[in-house]
């Protein structure tokens, strides 16, 4: 599929009690979102862009059109688990506490425990909720409750995270932390739909937007085509005189062009984030929320199951390959090509993977005395428990790993037959 997101003249509109028409709040909406790319949805109140993620969920049905989503239809159980959500408004169990919260949602994607325990502590460190995590949600502030939405958001390493309005709420620090978390995912290689109001945090983060009203787009493109002044230049230098600046300004008088010169400024989120920094730098106590720069590893490497697996298999000196974007094409969001990438880990462990993957021997039963009696060992049981207890090592190296007593009882019989032939 060349798009993560695909509608087809999708439309929704409400009737009224009759059931006549009333409110079109999505007009033949046909929107391209490509992979790997975060993706704006602007407009005004009213102007559809939340009936139109809830159809691409499958939480509102269009009266006509089609979308796809990650190549399958949004309510698919199977297409649904990969894709991450945050609501416009933070639909959480009050009286449960955000690691329970976390927990929650972990059980209902169908995490094992471990990987739960794994990616909630995690989450809760990259959100700044981690000295708070026991406290009810009920009592957190709109911030914290939209900072645990983001959690549970990401509790199942989405590959697609839409996210309605993420920023409401919070403070500038928190605003600030949300733009860098959705940076990385990207950089990472997902896919980010973003609605919100604050245009300055869009343009900070955003690809590419579109501009709703009506329920119809208006204007679509490249941020930096959209809002580039053309028929403007701008220079900025390092002080100079004024004897230095009049020069500047007579060159500019003979094109039959002005000027103003003014000093820069930063802007009020940089000046504020660095004083709150500072007063952090310092220890002072908080009963909010803690700002941090950590992603999850879950959400940036891959899980331990596939590193093993990858240190047993690969083959030493035999390069991997990693997706890489191909620049100054026209499709340079969605082509890509492989090239080698020096492998830094440790190299196979060549004995464990003989181990693993050796065919039992199936030699001829050789004579052993006990009680000065003579008998033979039968191999053909013995080589059948190697292999089972192989296959039980490969399952839990790959997460199907069965009841810990099945295993512990067919090692246990292995180990009575060495000890035999001993």
């Amino acid at each position: 599929m060349k798009y993560a997101v695909e509608t087809f003249s999708l439309t929704k509109i409400f009737s009224d009690w009759w059931g006549r028409a009333k409110v079109y709040a999505v007009d033949d909406l046909n929107l391209q979102v490509r992979y790997n790319e975060v993706f704006g949805l602007l407009g005004p109140n009213g102007s559809g862009k939340t009936t139109t993620l809830k159809m691409l969920l499958g939480l509102l049905y269009p009266t006509k059109g089609r979308a796809l989503v990650l190549g399958g239809d949004g309510a698919d159980p199977k297409i649904n688990s990969r894709i991450g959500f945050l609501p416009e408004e933070s639909y959480l169990y009050r009286y449960l506490s955000a690691r329970e919260t976390l927990d929650f949602y972990g059980r209902l994607f169908g995490l094992p425990a471990k990987v739960r325990k794994m990616r909630i502590e995690a989450l809760l460190d990259m959100v700044g909720l981690m000295a708070v995590a026991n406290r009810p949600v009920g009592t957190f502030s709109k911030g914290m409750a939209r900072r645990i939405g983001l959690a549970q958001a990401l509790i199942n390493d989405p590959d697609l995270l839409i996210l309605d309005e993420p920023t409401t709420g919070l403070d500038p620090i928190g605003t600030r932390q949300i733009k860098d978390l959705v940076l990385k995912l990207a950089e990472r290689g997902k896919t980010v739909l973003l609605c919100s109001h604050l245009l300055a945090d869009v343009e900070d983060v955003c690809d590419r937007i579109a501009i709703l009203y009506g329920g119809k787009i208006h204007t679509q493109g490249q941020v930096r085509d959209l809002l580039q002044q053309t028929n403007k230049r701008q220079i900025t230098t390092d002080a100079i005189s004024d004897t230095a600046i009049e020069k500047i300004k007579q060159l500019i008088r003979n094109e039959d062009a002005d000027c103003v010169v003014t000093s820069p400024m930063d802007k009020l989120e940089t000046f504020f984030i660095k004083t709150v920094a500072a007063a952090q730098q310092q220890a002072q106590t908080t009963s909010g929320a803690v700002s941090t720069t950590k992603i999850g590893d879950f959400l940036t490497r891959q899980t331990v199951a596939e590193d093993i697996l990858d240190k047993l298999v690969s083959p030493s000196g035999v390069p991997r390959t990693a997706p890489v974007s191909q620049e100054g094409s026209p499709e340079s969001a969605t082509t890509e090509k492989v090239v080698p990438v020096e492998s830094s880990g440790p190299q196979p462990d060549e004995q464990l993977l003989s181990k693993l993957t050796g065919s039992a021997e199936l030699s001829q039963p050789e004579p052993v005395v006990r009680d000065e009696k003579v008998t033979t060992q039968p191999v053909e049981s013995k080589a059948a428990l190697q292999e089972q207890v192989k296959k039980n090592i490969l399952d839990q190296l790959t997460g199907r790993s069965k009841p810990q007593g099945e295993d512990e009882e067919q090692t246990d019989k292995l180990q009575a037959g060495d000890a035999g032939d001993a």
